[in-house]
């Protein structure tokens, strides 16, 4: 189903092979409460380095784009426990764009999204999803129709 795409030279295809359950806290605004959603979401583990991090957004029916913190639930029943919302990233294709040094060009992540949204298969009821590798780089996804 993947289908190579002029649209970015680097975007590359990725199957996730098994769905993530995430545990969520969604930023009061954006982008101004994004900083304060993550301090939450380490507040519930913190230390714990082998938790996988996410940022999911997506806009509402308003246009206003609306950005959840988000951790990989590592234990059933971590998300009633911290009083979370649920999110699963499904398994699946998705388009991706890597983004290094995220921390010295915020922008660089709207520019990865702006471009993925540009991929002809898209699926249109997709978040924008931001996978943490490291404090220095992420991968920037968005799944594609089935």
């Amino acid at each position: 189903m993947i289908q190579s795409t002029k649209t970015h030279k680097n975007m590359k295809p990725y199957k996730l092979e098994h769905s993530i359950k995430l545990f969520t806290v969604t930023a009061s605004s954006f982008p101004e409460g994004i900083g304060d959603a993550y301090q939450k979401i380490h507040s519930f583990d913190p230390g714990n380095e082998s938790r996988r991090c996410f940022g999911l957004s997506k806009p509402n029916k308003k246009g206003e784009l609306i950005y959840k913190a988000a951790a990989e639930e590592l234990n059933e029943g971590e998300t009633e426990k911290f009083n979370c919302e649920s999110f699963i990233i499904e398994a699946g294709n998705y388009i991706t764009l890597d983004v290094h040094n995220y921390m010295d060009d915020m922008q660089k992540i709207g520019d990865a999204f702006h471009t993925l949204l540009k991929h002809p298969y898209i699926d249109p009821d997709a978040h924008c999803i931001e996978w943490f590798q490291d404090r220095v780089d992420l991968i920037c996804m968005v799944k594609l129709k089935d």
